[in-house]
């Protein structure tokens, strides 16, 4: 799936078209709401993503949350100059999917809902569950990896990480969001993890290259 549909719900009205216009050039299709309760009424309507603002006209963010949550399993992104831990953890137990406080680059939350949507969505963009790469073949379903004709054998983590970063080319990977994808939600082990098998994943496909983000995580570039 190439075009996605965000919904941005936010009363800025400058910030909304600068947010639009970063998130066009991923060739995104972008509807603009400023009131909550004009957004309320799009819930039906198909969207891939919702981009909510906490604080707007009509009805707030966390209402319209609820409202969406209770209709679609449709991924949500919460932006709002509110950096309070509680403002955090409850939109996260309304279940948001993630949460960008104000000031914040338009580049990051381009980033963020490119990797949460390739999360969301993966199964429907890769319909043969295959990625060609450098040489190397990447079955996700039966989760082998082929150079040539030849079998590359992998750990159950190195397989897991592999996937992950390869179904993300060109994209940032914290390690954050490594260690949910290949560890669980429920980790609480040292992030040097992520490291070593890494470094075990390099040395196994060496044409697989995986660029070091320093302080962030890691990515696979194209080439």
């Amino acid at each position: 799936m190439d075009k996605f549909q965000v919904n941005l719900v936010e009363d800025e009205k400058n910030l909304a078209e600068v947010i639009k216009a970063y998130m066009e050039k991923e060739g995104w299709e972008v509807s603009i709401f400023t009131d909550g309760k004009e957004a309320h009424d799009a819930i039906s309507q198909p969207t891939h993503l919702w981009v909510l603002d906490i604080m707007l006209p009509g009805m707030d963010g966390y209402q319209l949350l609820k409202a969406i949550k209770a209709e679609h399993d449709t991924p949500v992104i919460f932006i709002s100059a509110r950096d309070k831990d509680l403002d955090r953890v409850l939109g996260l137990e309304l279940g948001s999917d993630d949460y960008l406080a104000k000031p914040f680059m338009p580049e990051e939350l381009v980033i963020r809902a490119k990797k949460l949507l390739n999360r969301v969505y993966q199964a429907e963009q890769q319909e043969e569950d295959k990625i060609e790469l450098n040489g190397y073949t990447i079955d996700v379903n039966s989760r082998t990896v082929l150079d040539g004709n030849d079998q590359v054998e992998l750990t159950t983590k190195e397989m897991d990480l592999i996937i992950l970063l390869t179904s993300n080319v060109g994209n940032a990977l914290s390690r954050e969001d490594i260690i949910e994808y290949v560890w669980g939600s429920d980790y609480f082990g040292s992030e040097r993890a992520v490291d070593d098998v890494v470094r075990r994943v390099r040395k196994k496909l060496p044409r697989v290259h995986v660029e070091t983000l320093y302080g962030y995580g890691y990515r696979v570039l194209s080439s």
